[in-house]
């Protein structure tokens, strides 16, 4: 009896241990390049260039800030 119990022990090791073996480990992820902050030409808020609204060398954080810089120029 105390055979049959050693076996099952062992085997209930072995099953644990190969599936802990057939999880392959998660990939390290990369680390986020940072982006290029600018500064709305009519607020100053700063906000990613990419999410911003070029116009020549100035950037806006809304199209209607854009606009209101525009009409000041007028």
């Amino acid at each position: 009896m105390k055979f049959l119990l050693l076996v099952a022990l062992l085997g209930v090791i072995w099953w644990v241990w190969k599936k802990r073996a057939a999880v392959p480990p998660s990939a390290p992820r990369p680390d986020p390049r940072p982006e290029k902050m600018v500064a709305c030409a009519h607020c100053g808020l700063l906000l990613p260039e990419s999410d911003s609204i070029a116009a020549g060398d100035s950037f806006y954080c809304s199209e209607a800030h854009r606009q209101a810089a525009d009409a000041g120029r007028r």
